[in-house]
């Protein structure tokens, strides 16, 4: 077939031939057979190795059937990943699954070892972020309502051009508008930060955050022990108090005691043990319901 150019001097388009076309057809089909040939040989070849450690629990078939499908859980493990949990963390988390799946895989229900594999090792992934991955304890069912707010605050997003409410968050759920704020109290515990680390990110000399919280004030335990010990001596005598105050105030001993209030020794241990009988009964009192 003779074919004229569009313009003298244009180039002259070629056109296979019948048999260049039916070549390059046989060679692509070759090409797909090869392919499937090969899938069909990886095929077989998994259910020999799964035959293999069923029947004999033979540990090199199993081996090879890890090192097989582990870029399979890999793959799984990158596409769970996120935030600043470690990928590692996750791979491990990951081949766990995997080995579990190969445990459980009935080769002879006739399914794909990958259609049984991918939601084992998945459900283990969520089990890991469930379970080790939050820094305080929450119910599972936040934890997964958390999951998908976060979800869909990314998605609408892109849609909206602006961060949504939560209200266009809670339509787009279907749930209440509650439970979109609960959820977002429930996200801010997935990680917790450390008291020790600076107070400013951008100043790493800045206050340490624990120095800037509260704490107890022992002036006030100081007053109320002040106001209770004050009412309960009101029982006691002048000279009593004053004993009392020479004895445990000013620490002095009974024989400095007597020296400075002119008693003997005897007299003010007397003195001190009557007292202090009072004081304890006033406390019984004072701690007995009205």
């Amino acid at each position: 077939m003779l074919v004229s150019a569009p313009w003298p001097g244009a180039p002259v388009p070629v056109v296979p031939s019948r048999n260049v076309r039916s070549r390059r057809g046989a060679a692509n089909d070759g090409r797909r057979n090869g392919a499937g040939d090969d899938r069909l040989a990886r095929t077989l070849n998994e259910r020999r190795l799964f035959a293999r450690y069923r029947e004999r629990d033979d540990r090199a078939a199993r081996d090879a059937l890890v090192e097989r499908f582990l870029p399979l859980a890999t793959q799984l493990a990158r596409r769970y990943h996120r935030g600043n949990e470690p990928l590692d963390d996750l791979v491990q988390v990951a081949s766990v699954g995997l080995l579990k799946a190969i445990d459980r895989f009935d080769p002879a229900r006739g399914t794909a070892f990958t259609s049984f594999a991918v939601p084992t090792i998945a459900g283990e992934l969520k089990r890991h972020y469930r379970d080790k991955g939050w820094a305080v304890r929450v119910p599972r069912d936040l934890q997964e309502l958390a999951l998908r707010v976060d979800r869909a605050t990314d998605r609408l997003v892109h849609q909206l051009g602006r961060a949504p409410t939560a209200s266009e968050i809670a339509d787009d759920l279907g749930v209440t508008i509650e439970q979109v704020l609960e959820a977002h109290e429930a996200a801010a515990a997935y990680r917790a930060d450390s008291l020790d680390r600076p107070g400013s990110d951008d100043d790493q000399d800045a206050t340490r955050v624990v120095d800037t919280l509260g704490g107890d004030e022992p002036g006030y335990r100081q007053a109320e022990d002040s106001a209770t010990v004050e009412s309960m001596v009101s029982v006691l005598s002048d000279r009593e108090r004053e004993i009392l105050r020479l004895r445990f105030e000013e620490d002095l001993t009974q024989s400095e005691i007597g020296h400075r209030v002119g008693l003997s020794q005897m007299h003010i241990s007397r003195l001190l043990r009557q007292a202090v009988a009072r004081l304890r009964e006033a406390a019984q009192v004072s701690e007995e319901p009205a």
